[in-house]
């Protein structure tokens, strides 16, 4: 990923890229924008509530469920958390996931964003950290061998084991809000793209972090530009 490159997050619905823009994330549903570097959205963690059925019809063993069958939810989103507890269950799910990569890389995206990296922190305890990173480890090797880079999605807890684990870049949500923009920036410099979704967190982020990496504001829905809710702008 071209390093402090102007950038902007679409990965809820594809719109003409403004200008400057030299840096782009999509839904791998979407096409890439021409002539930019482009990242490639995965929910490589969870189940997309839409995508649940696909899940339940096809694969449901990987699908986390608690001991008397309940699914385990993140909250926040309507998601199923996937299951990565084994060895079997990963390899199975990077052979899923391996596909969409496939995808992405066919229709010319440069890069993937594996979100919900930390799906172990809302799985009541029936993850742990160490089985997302060996999920994440793999996805990385199968990323590499098809010529995309991936991004490390969040999770600051991460980064220590983010070399070994194999992330090229990080593409961070809030930093600003969370105070984390320099832990990202120490650990990967300016291969660093951060979106906040309000106006206290992108000030933070801009008064000490932009000219180190990339900051964009949107709308927490990331939505296409023309739409009421739209909301896009840069230090």
């Amino acid at each position: 990923m071209p390093a402090g490159a102007k950038w902007d997050y679409q990965i809820g619905g594809a719109y003409p890229p403004p200008a400057g823009v030299r840096v782009v994330s999509r839904d791998r549903s979407a096409a890439p924008a021409p002539g930019l570097y482009n990242i490639c959205y995965l929910n490589a963690f969870q189940a997309q509530p839409d995508a649940t059925g696909w899940w339940r019809a096809n694969h449901p063993d990987l699908l986390l469920k608690t001991a008397s069958g309940a699914p385990v939810i993140d909250q926040n989103w309507n998601e199923q958390l996937l299951d990565v507890s084994t060895d079997a269950k990963r390899a199975a799910l990077a052979a899923i996931i391996g596909g969409w990569m496939d995808g992405c890389a066919a229709k010319g995206f440069q890069a993937i964003e594996p979100d919900n990296l930390d799906s172990y922190s809302r799985s009541q305890g029936l993850l742990t950290a160490d089985q997302d990173a060996a999920l994440a480890t793999e996805l990385a090797r199968l990323a590499h061998a098809k010529g995309l880079a991936i991004a490390q999605k969040n999770t600051t807890e991460f980064l220590p084991r983010a070399h070994q684990i194999g992330f090229d870049f990080a593409v961070a949500e809030q930093c600003g809000d969370y105070d984390e923009c320099g832990d990202y920036a120490d650990t990967f410099g300016g291969r660093v793209v951060d979106v906040e979704y309000d106006d206290k967190g992108f000030t933070a982020a801009c008064h000490a972090y932009a000219n180190r990496i990339a900051i964009v504001r949107r709308d927490v829905d990331v939505s296409a530009a023309g739409g009421s809710s739209y909301v896009y702008k840069t230090c």
